[in-house]
């Protein structure tokens, strides 16, 4: 992706976000220069990886298959490995009209899916086999606002603004936005974009970036680059 892409993306998101009513936190608008003065204060939130994540997955085609992220806040794997401490963590995401986000499930992560506000969000379902792997002739269970809901294989799943879904690891989903773009709320155990992402097909998380301007803000991708 063009960098000068990502701060169009950034610039779009922040709106979107505000127009619900949410803020970001003061880290969030800081630019490269002020992020690498704060560096130390800030080690918590580097060593976390939050802030802006924008992916398109490898694929060169954000419209179609891309997704906007925000960590606001990220546990420790160490806590959750004790079983006690910070063990969760919260996004918000913006998953735009039509545009994929690709079939994947989690090892360790559980995860509460919100919709908090605009269009419908849309999540395709399929259930895993005995050793985790996806299987495209098996449903499962999940929980809708506490509600149980049976699903069968590629079932869609259909949520409006304030209807959430609870996800397991082994239960492999995509998603989309539905006649319009989706403000998504995460709300999950510890969160590890790095290893704990699976997906059906062999793609990329992370973008790569051509830098073709200078970034408005920093992506959790760049820490190591610019903050080591």
């Amino acid at each position: 992706m063009k960098r000068s892409r990502i701060n169009e993306i950034m610039a779009e998101a922040d709106a979107m976000i505000a127009s619900f009513g949410f803020v970001l936190p003061p880290f969030a608008s800081w630019t490269p220069d002020e992020f690498i003065a704060k560096r130390d204060i800030a080690s918590n939130v580097i060593s976390a990886r939050c802030g802006w994540d924008i992916t398109d997955y490898g694929a060169g085609r954000y419209d179609e298959m891309g997704l906007f992220l925000f960590t606001l806040r990220n546990g420790r794997l160490a806590d959750l490995q004790r079983g006690g401490g910070m063990c969760y963590a919260e996004k918000l995401l913006i998953s735009k009209q039509e545009q994929l986000s690709p079939m994947h499930t989690h090892v360790i992560k559980a995860e509460d899916i919100i919709n908090r506000g605009g269009a419908t969000l849309v999540i395709e379902l399929f259930g895993s086999d005995d050793e985790g792997r996806f299987d495209e002739d098996k449903g499962g269970t999940v929980w809708c606002d506490g509600i149980r809901r049976d699903f069968g294989p590629g079932e869609k799943l259909k949520l409006a603004p304030g209807e959430s879904v609870t996800l397991m690891p082994g239960d492999w989903h995509a998603f989309w936005g539905e006649g319009g773009d989706v403000l998504i709320g995460e709300v999950s155990t510890v969160n590890d974009d790095e290893t704990d992402n699976i997906f059906r097909d062999p793609i990329g998380r992370f973008s790569e970036i051509e830098e073709d301007t200078a970034p408005a803000h920093l992506l959790v991708s760049d820490y190591r680059s610019w903050l080591a």
